[in-house]
């Protein structure tokens, strides 16, 4: 949980949160690959940023991989004080299904707000703790070659899912 911060053009800043809702936390949840109850908090509930406001009128769906992919100002263009930053809460004790779908995204300049990590997943296992590894990668589920797997890269997976 804490305030969400961005980075784009060499540049860290924070979002608006105007139109700034549990939907829009869903994704950021998303993004950094945290499972749970996504809840989005306002009027800086985790604390004033310092620096520039780099988005404003976040409006997602709740279904996209990336805040990038939602509705929003361009870079930069807001009409916010840091007393509107917004914040959001991955609550890790409560699981939420909708979040288990492609894991997180790391900021990332200079390509813009996030570069997608692969997102994972265990299929056609007896029960959800094992089971063929698989990827999301650009739109798509895939499997994984097993050439060079080895103990560490199973602990890898393990802990992204």
């Amino acid at each position: 949980e804490g305030r969400v911060e961005v980075y784009h053009d060499g540049k860290w800043g924070t979002i608006c949160d105007d139109q700034w809702d549990d939907r829009d936390a869903e994704v950021v949840c998303r993004q950094l690959g945290l499972s749970g109850n996504p809840k989005a908090l306002s009027w800086a509930h985790y604390g004033r940023g310092t620096g520039p406001i780099l988005l404003d009128e976040v409006e997602c769906s709740g279904n996209e991989l990336s805040l990038d992919q939602c509705k929003k100002s361009d870079w930069g263009q807001q009409n916010c004080d840091h007393i509107e930053d917004a914040g959001v809460s991955c609550d890790p004790f409560t699981d939420n299904p909708l979040l288990r779908g492609p894991a997180g995204l790391l900021p990332l300049a200079p390509t813009g707000l996030w570069r997608q990590r692969a997102g994972s997943r265990l299929a056609g296992g007896r029960g959800p703790n094992e089971g063929r590894v698989e990827v999301y990668y650009n739109g798509d589920w895939g499997t994984v070659c097993d050439d060079g797997w080895t103990d560490l890269s199973a602990q890898v997976v393990c802990r992204q899912l």
